[in-house]
């Protein structure tokens, strides 16, 4: 009679990840709660997800809101640097080739379900978060691209951008940002190839600035020459 061999039950050993590791592991997963889920869950819910107890959270975040700071932080804040700002301001290159390039990468980075519901929720929510990453557009993107176009354009340099220039770049940027959201949070048709809505989007903008702020600097030298 023959022997049946015992089945070894395979035993997984769980890796220890040291505290950056596991701090890291906690915003990833935290991110992907938010978004699901927007910010009105308790921090109960969101240890469950996590597969670890409340008291271990509050170790390494006090507060929902000190975890909620470091998601904006990872998502919103890292992506920065001043890599995009350099680029922009790159005029040994074309100002199109700049912007086409710039706005991949960036859309690289922003069009994805996870992100812009995180703003979305946030902005509903009435947090912060969405007030702070609206400055840091204006001031480190659309201020640059403003004070590029008057170069493109062969306009005076000014200290800085009028509101009309940053309210045009505004409808520029949201344009493309809307793009992402009509795919990735409304699943509604959009145009297949991002490459030809960014450049599209790119050149009519260019030819919109040179042309309207090119009119409005030409009325400008007309009413000082009729006072001198």
């Amino acid at each position: 009679m023959s022997k049946k061999t015992p089945t070894k039950r395979a035993r997984t050993k769980q890796r220890r990840l040291s505290p950056d590791d596991r701090r890291k592991e906690f915003v990833a997963k935290a991110t992907e709660f938010f978004a699901e889920e927007g910010f009105g869950g308790g921090t109960r819910a969101l240890a469950r997800r996590l597969g670890v107890t409340q008291p271990l959270l509050y170790r390494y975040f006090p507060s929902k809101d000190d975890l909620i700071k470091e998601v904006y932080r990872t998502v919103y804040l890292e992506p920065f640097g001043d890599g995009w700002e350099k680029l922009l301001g790159d005029r040994t290159r074309p100002l199109p080739e700049r912007l086409k390039e710039f706005y991949d990468a960036y859309t690289g980075v922003i069009f994805s379900r996870k992100w812009l519901r995180i703003y979305f929720y946030s902005g509903l929510k009435g947090l912060e978060l969405n007030r702070s990453y609206v400055g840091i557009v204006r001031d480190k993107i659309l201020t640059r691209i403003v004070r590029e176009c008057r170069h493109h354009a062969a306009l005076p340099a000014q200290s800085k951008a009028s509101a009309a220039e940053l309210e045009m770049a505004w409808v520029f940027h949201s344009g493309i940002f809307y793009y992402g959201v009509r795919k990735f949070v409304y699943d509604a048709p959009v145009l297949e190839s991002k490459e030809q809505m960014i450049s599209d989007a790119v050149d009519a903008f260019l030819a919109g600035f040179a042309h309207v702020f090119g009119e409005k600097e030409d009325a400008r030298k007309i009413a000082v020459k009729a006072l001198v």
